[in-house]
């Protein structure tokens, strides 16, 4: 997994509340396994009008936001069904980072499973934001997981609040398996441990 430590990049903003993972990846897409090769079906029935086409209202279609890094979006983001396609989506798309006033629990601790940084801010610092992403190419916010803030092009800041061993795991780049590999010598020693016992 990438390690996370700070990001900068044009945010792009999504005003829409109570986002489920359907609408993040809708379930035609559920069939595969594999992490990567979701970006492009993302938020594909706001993305895509019915003949294939870009919809070219959709934030993440005009110019200023089609690399965006950084997702600005309403209220209880990632509700509905738990699949973990949703972050596998947002990462394969680009997105490493999500900042909303709340989020689906499960959707939650998919994130910080998959590389990405789930930030919570008040329905204010939401706002001003909002304002920063609205302006485009324009505009860029920094995210510095050490710093625990976020910096607006002005030069204003946010701090935001995380658990530290979640920070711990993001900032390592440790997802479940690298947690395991860490303990890979206690492991093994164990494992000798027991061998010695069935040869006693």
């Amino acid at each position: 997994m990438q390690p996370f430590t700070t990001l900068t990049s044009t945010p792009a903003p999504l005003k829409v509340i109570n986002v489920d993972t359907d609408m993040i990846i809708p379930k035609q897409y559920l069939k595969t396994i594999k992490r990567t090769g979701l970006g492009t079906a993302l938020f594909s029935e706001m993305r895509y009008k019915d003949d294939g086409s870009e919809n070219p209202d959709f934030v993440l279609n005009q110019p200023a936001y089609r690399k965006s890094e950084i997702l600005v979006a309403g209220d209880n983001f990632g509700c509905g069904s738990s699949r973990e396609h949703a972050p596998w989506a947002l990462l394969d798309f680009g997105i490493r980072c999500v900042i909303s006033t709340s989020f689906a629990d499960i959707f939650y601790n998919n994130c910080f499973k998959n590389g990405i940084l789930p930030i919570v801010v008040s329905p204010e610092d939401l706002e001003k934001l909002f304002d920063d992403a609205d302006r485009g190419s324009n505009a860029t916010l920094t995210v510095d997981l050490e710093k625990q803030q976020i910096t607006g092009p002005d030069g204003g800041t946010v701090s935001f609040d995380i658990d530290p061993f979640r920070k711990h795991c993001l900032m390592n780049g440790l997802d479940d398996i690298g947690l395991t590999m860490e303990k890979a010598p206690k492991i093994e020693a164990f494992e000798e441990k027991l061998k010695a016992r069935a040869w006693a």
